[in-house]
This record gives C-alpha cells, structure tokens and sequence, in this order.
C-alpha cells in the first residue's frame, strides 16, 4: 500500500512515520512519497525519517518530490497536512486580530477565517488532481481549519475523504484514565464540529461514568479540561468541552492573554521551527534527535496562553505525550485496508447524525469504519447552546467556502462579521483589510 503525504516537510510528519514502523501485519504501507513545495524541509523531513527507520528490517520506503502530479499517482492514500502561508502566515492571522482586539487563534475566530479563506482554493486545486489521478484513494485530512477542508474537499470527492484531528481522542483518553478506566475498552460520547465538541459521557461496560467525574471536586481538578473551564462550570454544562471552547467560553480573558504575551504561539512556533530545520539540515547533526527536543518544547508549551489565563498552571506530564492524530490515521487505514473494523471520532459529511445540519455539513462525531468507508454512528441532539453555536459557526464556515468559489469580498466580509467573537461588521472589514494586506493569497477576493 502506498501513503502519500501532502504537506511532507511538515514538522509532525515523522509522528506519522513513527506509526506506521510499528505496524508489521499485511497490508500496510510499505511506500511514504512525501510532497511539500520546499524542497529544504523535505530534506531536513527525511533524514528524520531515516534515523527513524535504522534497524527497522520492513521499514516503508521513503520518496520525497516537490511535484504534486508526481506524488499523487499510485497513492491508495493520501494524508493532508499542508500550511497556506507557513508559520509567517499563522503569525499575521494572529497579529492582525489581536490589533483589533479579537482572537487570532488559527482555527478559530478570526484566525481560523482568514486561514480558511486561503487554504479552501489550495485543498480544492488539490482534490481535482487526487479525482484526476488517484481516484480510487482515500484522504485523510489533517489540514487546519479540518472541518471547514474537509467538507471543501468533500464537494468533489465525497466520503472517500474523511477528516482527523487528535483533540476529541486526546480529550477521551484523559477523562478515561481519570476514571480509572482503559481508554482504549470506552465508548466516548462526542458531538460537534472540529474544535467545537463536547463530550457528554463515557461509558464502561455500558454504564456512563461522566456523573461521576461531574460529582467528584478532586477529579475534576486533575486533569486538564477540569483545571481549564473549573468544575463549576463543567457541571453547569453537564459535560466537558473541546479545549478549543475555551476560546468561546473564556474569550475575553483569552485575547487579554494573548495580547499580554512577549510571543503569540504562531510567532514562537515560527521561531523555534526555523530553529529545528536549521539544525537538521547541518552535515554531522542528528536530526532525529533535535526534532525530539523541539517536539518536547511544543508539547510543554501548547496552549500555554489559555492555561495561563484559566490559572490552570503547566501541562501535567501524562499530558505531554506526543500526537494522537497520528494513530486516529493508521486505524483508520488498517479498517478500510483490511476491513478490520474501528470506531473513531472522525470529521465526515453529517447525513441525519446532528439535527439542524443538512445532510451535507461535515461534522465531528464517532464514526464506524470498515472497508467502506466511514459512517457517523447515530448520537443524541445536542443541547440549544451548544446547537446554537454549532449552527452558527457552521454558517460562517459556509461563507468561508462561498467566498472562496465566488471570490466576493462580500461573502468573506460577511464570514468574518458573522463569527460569534467578532463584534462588529465595521471589524470584520477591517479584518479582511488587514489580512489582504498580509496575504498575497487572497489577492482572489475582489470588490
């Protein structure tokens, strides 16, 4: 089998590359062509790759091209994780809105509009090429903002897209092991859309444990979304929501974080990658090895502003294992590949599974996947606030792609005015004024 991954130079693909060396069974990926318009990051990619694979006897062959055409013939999958812009281009989308007072967050908010607004054109030029030459491929999509590409690329390619983001499993597994139950042995009762999810039980052995984790002070002091919202506020809710609601939740005290610190994260991220790729790149180093130290750093220092703002302190070092989207994508291919069946918290066009959202809305919800594909499992409606904000993120996500295919200012001005934390149609002008500038890629929005 042959996994082809888009976005190749990027800085967390030896996650991936790492699962796939501990999968040894038939039908696995024996052949990774990596793609990514700089040809540097390539280089300094695969020579992580290969100190990954030393002593690994059936480790996947490894190619690396910068052209796409070539990269996608053959490919039985295809794995996205491309950055329009780069990281300079993550540091303006938080720069810009912070100059207005508004969240620059890159999937939420302003950030994540403006993200949006020049990722969809990329992600949809892509789907054409992957239905020209890998029609029989499944993607799986990675790239930010993920619920918003996914059902982009889903307009051309239906359901053999499908996306992942490792929040939800991330969220599932802590709340486990605070119950003292085997994450992996738990059926997680998730609804929403990508960074937009709440979790509303978790069941062992058909008995849903959530009541008591909202019953208990201290458990919900000892884990991170506990220590993020507070237990007052998880009880109010009756469930525990995405990391990311905290933006939502906890908005104002947010940006004052954010515009309080010496780095936004886009800016520090820019930095120490830069920092990384330099260092891989040099004759003698071991790139293996720097990329575990800057792995390290990120983790330790994700979402640090939020955490700061909550008063919610460092991350608790169970927390700081790496990824977990990268596991989502290798069961995820090991179902359709070999029809060994999963069930997997997955990015996927809705059809009835969520009240109040066409059957067309890519949604966030657990997923039975097989050989055909997956389908999101029947779950229960959510309550009005939280439909509520689903409904209307979902709006401005529809703007988002009716700007990308229109190329009106209009459309993205209404995207940025509609979001719930942006406060004023004369901002959201300002906004698409002050990203226009930033971006060339958006040069396609006309009057």
């Amino acid at each position: 089998m042959r996994l082809t991954i888009l976005g190749g130079g990027g800085f967390r693909v030896p996650l991936v590359y790492g699962a796939l060396l501990g999968d040894h069974a038939g039908g696995r990926i024996t052949h990774v062509t990596l793609h990514d318009l700089d040809a540097e990051r390539l280089t300094a990619v695969a020579r992580v790759l290969a100190e990954q694979a030393e002593g690994v006897p059936d480790a996947p062959a490894v190619t690396a091209t910068t052209d796409l055409d070539e990269a996608l013939r053959g490919a039985d999958f295809v794995f996205s994780a491309i950055r329009v812009g780069g990281l300079e281009g993550r540091a303006a989308d938080e720069r810009v809105a912070l100059a207005e007072g508004v969240l620059g967050q890159e999937t939420v908010g302003a950030g994540g509009i403006a993200y949006g607004l020049r990722t969809v054109p990329v992600a949809v030029a892509v789907a054409r090429r992957i239905a020209v030459l890998a029609p029989d491929a499944w993607v799986i999509n990675f790239t930010n903002p993920a619920g918003l590409v996914t059902e982009a690329m889903s307009r051309i390619l239906g359901d053999r897209v499908v996306g992942i983001c490792d929040s939800p499993v991330g969220l599932g597994r802590r709340v486990a092991r605070v119950l003292g139950a085997d994450p992996d042995r738990v059926w997680i009762d998730y609804a929403g859309l990508n960074h937009l999810g709440w979790l509303r039980g978790l069941r062992v052995d058909g008995r849903d444990e959530l009541p008591r984790l909202l019953a208990d002070e201290a458990l919900l002091g000892s884990f991170e979304e506990g220590r993020l919202f507070g237990a007052e506020w998880l009880r109010s809710l009756g469930a525990v929501p995405n990391e990311y609601l905290h933006y939502y939740y906890f908005n104002r005290e947010a940006v004052a974080s954010y515009r309080g610190a010496e780095k936004t994260r886009g800016a520090y991220l820019l930095e120490q990658q830069a920092g990384f790729y330099a260092e891989a790149g040099r004759p003698g180093t071991r790139a293996l090895d720097a990329w575990h130290r800057a792995l390290a750093d990120r983790e330790a220092t994700y979402m640090a502003h939020n955490r700061e703002a909550a008063g919610a302190g460092d991350r608790a070092e169970e927390d700081l294992e790496p990824g977990g989207y990268e596991k989502v994508a290798l069961a995820l291919m090991r179902a359709i590949a070999r029809g060994e069946r999963a069930t997997l918290i997955l990015n996927v066009r809705n059809g009835t599974t969520l009240p109040g959202l066409d059957a067309d809305a890519v949604v966030e919800v657990p997923c039975a996947v097989d050989a055909n594909g997956a389908r999101p499992v029947a779950v229960d409606p959510l309550p009005g606030h939280a439909m509520g904000l689903v409904s209307a993120v979902k709006a401005v996500e529809r703007e988002v792609l009716a700007a990308a295919e229109s190329g009106a200012r209009a459309d993205a001005v209404k995207a940025f005015a509609l979001h719930p934390l942006v406060d004023s149609v004369a901002v959201a002008r300002r906004l698409l004024d002050g990203y226009a500038a930033a971006h060339p890629g958006l040069a396609y929005l006309r009057p």
